[in-house]
């Protein structure tokens, strides 16, 4: 079912979406077909491995193909000139101190659809991405995790 949600993203994770679109319409089409083709000439299709397993690819390819397709239609792409760096935004590389464990830290604010932690590229809508929102240099924001409350103070906004 489509979803008419409104996908922010940042210019790189624009290219990256539209990169794999094009992956999967081009190459990994083909290449699906061509194993179902193969595991047809086999015969028999009710006891076929290969068949079900080439049929349950192509139904995820063809529901990933929706999926980026409607988020690429819904799109809203940060423009970096827009963002601020007087105030934590989307698209906002920002350098944080972990006041508990005196550590420094650079979170990249992204929209949920690029988010990738292991990178330290956050969701706005995590909640370390909520709470830095909106806040500025030298601003000390409160984060709510399941074992308390992280403090970070902002040191440093840039795009």
């Amino acid at each position: 079912m489509a979803t008419n949600k409104e996908v922010v993203l940042t210019y790189e994770g624009l290219q990256k979406l539209e990169q794999e679109l094009e992956n999967l319409k081009t190459v990994k089409r083909r290449e699906v077909a061509e194993r179902i083709k193969q595991a047809l000439s086999f015969g028999d299709i009710s006891e076929n491995s290969e068949y079900d397993e080439a049929k349950n690819e192509q139904a995820y390819i063809e529901g990933r193909i929706f999926q980026l397709e409607n988020m690429l239609k819904n799109a809203k792409v940060i423009d970096e000139e827009d963002i601020q760096t007087d105030v934590v935004s989307i698209g906002s590389k920002v350098k944080v101190l972990d006041m508990e464990f005196d550590e420094e830290v650079e979170y990249y604010i992204v929209g949920s659809t690029e988010a990738d932690p292991s990178q330290y590229k956050i969701s706005n809508e995590s909640p370390v991405g909520k709470a830095l929102i909106g806040g500025k240099i030298g601003d000390i924001v409160e984060v709510t995790v399941p074992d308390g409350v992280i403090k970070f103070k902002i040191l440093e906004i840039r795009k």
